[in-house]
């Protein structure tokens, strides 16, 4: 029995809710994941620190490590002969993929050497990755647009809060 294929449900439709349920959803639970939960280690770094470059491998780390966490969560959730969610050896990369990037991309602007610069490029890139976020489960998942960027700005806002409460706990 599969259980995204029901009798009644057209051939486009099987098409389109197995995509949605083996490829998109994997890859967005990642992107936010990795653009979400990445974020507190990183600026709790650089708000103790103040050195952009610290605050970068601090945030490489967790991209990496929280990639291959959600590759290997996701991989071993379920085997896909249950839930017709297909291979979980590509829903993990799909989804550790999407953890690595949606963590490294507002990790990059650490490279700057400057620390007032640095933040306010990650920050920049930070409301980025809300609105594509906000974005693509617009788009994927027929959520409205303004409910969707709530979501995840509610999310990132309560983790940008206890980020820089630890990081400027830390520095003193």
């Amino acid at each position: 029995m599969n259980a995204i294929a029901p009798a009644k449900m057209p051939p486009a439709s099987v098409e389109a809710t197995s995509f949605l349920l083996m490829r998109v959803q994997p890859a967005l639970s990642g992107l936010m994941d990795g653009s979400l939960s990445t974020l507190a280690p990183i600026f709790a770094v650089v708000l103790a620190t103040h050195h952009p470059l610290t605050a970068f491998f601090a945030g490489a780390a967790t991209a990496l490590g929280a990639g291959v966490s959600m590759a290997f969560s996701e991989g071993l959730s379920d085997t896909g002969d249950l839930t017709g969610r297909g291979s979980p050896a590509l829903r993990g990369a799909i989804t550790g993929g999407g953890t690595f990037f949606g963590g490294i991309f507002h990790t990059l602007p650490f490279l700057i050497p400057g620390y007032a610069a640095a933040l306010a490029a990650a920050i920049a890139v930070v409301a980025a990755e809300l609105l594509i976020l906000a974005w693509l489960r617009h788009k994927f998942f027929q959520t409205s647009f303004p409910r969707s960027f709530l979501a995840v700005t509610v999310g990132g806002a309560i983790i940008a809060a206890l980020s820089a409460a630890l990081g400027l706990a830390a520095g003193g």
